[in-house]
């Protein structure tokens, strides 16, 4: 199978030299600002060069890309690798354009303006991207599959992982990955200074290896050892699918983001080129949807040779290596910048997803997202008319059936809290049950396809009146908390819905007895949510 693969950042910084300590900052004390805006290194700094901007010499246009499925379609736009001035790439660029594929760290060269364009996820550019004079034209696609959480056995939620061991790989979207579920589930996250420190009881807590390859192998190592050390690792593929063989049933995926779309490509352009050349950035830009647009189309198997021969890999690879992306359109890069797609995470949301993922300690100056995006070849694509017919069109995978009868992946710490005696959440609470539509939304539209579970309680004051009721009549007091603790979750299953979720993707729960959460009874007259990712 063809590796799906981005440039390895864990680990090393981005000059060669290793990166600060496990449980330091990125950015080392003695950070200088310069006049435009970023920061360069101070004594003990790990920095990229400064910035230029990139001067086509040749008249070649010089990208640098990851030998990855995700960039199939800017691949099969320029007829491969090499510059061929009658490339597709080529005539919406106004000249010829050559791909160097490497797996080394290609930031300073190209904040340093030796190389026009590269790519990125989002995550990794909200780590490095204060020191970097780049712009982001548009979004590349999705990865779906190729990151996951591989465990031992017996874990079977998030919870799980609640004081135990990780291995993974620093600054890497699988650690992205892993940090942003460990948040939505309310778990902290620790980072161990050396292997044999003492893990955190509370937290998940992260082993740092050099690379995610370097991480998959610690796990396995502690696997043959017959050791328990590790919990488990976040790493990518191919190296998921080899966890997975060689560890056989004592390991099993507790989560990959097939379609947990948290993990976004990006363009990422020479900050002076992209100013000095627009019209170059706009070809780039359309040349690149003209190239995902053959690959999602009919006529997709006509291409796959064509990719597959400049990535080095099998037609029937490039196949299977496609399956794990979703490459993005017209609409769906709109959506994306604008914060209306419904169908993933926005690039505003990805990106302080990954500021509050590292959080202050290990950045403690992330640069304001509004900085990369610039929108205007995407803008005058819309207004042409250009990709005319397209629609957002990201549908879940599905490759077993999904039940609600088992372990959620997560419990989610947001309630509704409702009027005593009723099913009519409590207007005293409004701001509190507004936050908790918006938390369950962000999952179910990050978690294409997903499901959640709303349970609804009582709290001991209902209970008490539901006993007394009961006397008096042929119900059971249980059946008085059933139907009102249903009738809770129905509310909430109707408010979900009135957002645009489809009723299907909502199971309502009563519980019919009292779980009290702590002694203020209001905080106990509540609903609940569980979370169910498609996989």
């Amino acid at each position: 199978m063809g590796d799906l693969k981005r440039p390895r950042i864990a680990g090393r910084g981005l000059t060669g030299v290793p990166l600060p300590p496990a449980d330091q900052p990125l950015h080392a004390p003695g950070v200088r600002e310069d006049p435009r805006g970023f920061r360069s290194a101070g004594a003990g700094g790990k920095r990229l060069e400064p910035p230029a901007a990139f001067e086509p010499g040749d008249g070649v246009l010089e990208i640098e890309l990851s030998e990855y499925a995700g960039y199939a379609g800017i691949v099969l736009a320029n007829g491969g690798l090499e510059p061929k001035a009658d490339s597709l790439l080529a005539r919406k660029c106004g000249m010829p354009v050559r791909i160097r594929l490497s797996e080394e760290e290609s930031w300073s060269a190209l904040n340093a303006g030796r190389m026009a364009a590269s790519a990125t996820t989002v995550d990794v550019l909200a780590v490095y991207g204060d020191q970097m004079d780049v712009v982001v034209p548009a979004q590349i696609g999705w990865s779906r599959g190729a990151d996951a959480v591989v465990v031992r056995s017996g874990i079977r939620s998030l919870a799980g992982l609640r004081g135990g061991v990780v291995a993974a790989a620093r600054f890497t979207e699988s650690d992205f990955f892993l940090r942003t579920l460990a948040a939505e589930a309310g778990i902290p996250v620790a980072v161990l200074p050396s292997p044999e420190a003492p893990p955190r009881s509370d937290a998940v807590n992260l082993l740092y290896l050099p690379d995610n390859e370097a991480a998959a192998d610690r796990f396995l190592e502690d696997l043959g050892k017959g050791g328990g050390r590790l919990a488990g690792t976040v790493t990518w593929e191919p190296k998921v699918s080899e966890v997975l063989g060689k560890g056989g049933k004592g390991v099993r995926v507790l989560a990959r983001n097939l379609n947990l779309l948290l993990v976004a490509d990006v363009l990422l352009v020479n900050g002076g080129f992209a100013r000095a050349r627009p019209e170059v950035v706009a070809g780039l830009v359309e040349g690149m949807l003209e190239g995902n647009s053959l690959l999602r189309g009919p006529d997709r198997g006509n291409h796959l040779p064509a990719v597959a021969a400049a990535f080095g890999w099998e037609p029937e690879e490039a196949a299977e290596n496609l399956s794990r992306v979703h490459l993005s359109n017209l609409p769906e890069n709109l959506a994306f910048f604008s914060g209306a797609v419904d169908a993933g995470g926005s690039f505003g949301m990805l990106y302080q997803s990954a500021v509050l993922a590292y959080g202050p300690a290990l950045l403690p100056r992330p640069a304001p997202e509004d900085r990369f995006p610039s929108l205007d070849a995407l803008r005058a694509l819309e207004k042409s008319g250009a990709f005319r017919g397209q629609r957002v069109d990201i549908a879940p995978v599905r490759t077993a059936a999904l039940s609600l009868e088992g372990e959620p992946l997560l419990r989610k710490d947001v309630r509704f809290l409702f009027q005593r005696g009723g099913n009519a959440v409590d207007p005293a609470y409004g701001g509190q049950n507004e936050a908790a539509v918006a938390e369950i939304l962000r999952l179910l539209r990050i978690g294409k396809g997903s499901l959640v579970r709303v349970r609804g309680f009582v709290d001991n004051a209902e209970w008490e009146e539901a006993k007394r009721a009961a006397s008096t009549s042929a119900r059971t007091f249980q059946e008085f908390a059933a139907a009102l603790s249903l009738a809770r979750a129905e509310t909430v299953r109707a408010l979900l819905a009135g957002k645009g979720i489809e009723r299907d993707r909502i199971l309502a729960v009563g519980t019919s007895w009292v779980q009290n959460v702590g002694s203020a009874v209001p905080q106990n007259r509540r609903v609940e949510a569980e979370w169910f990712p498609v996989e």
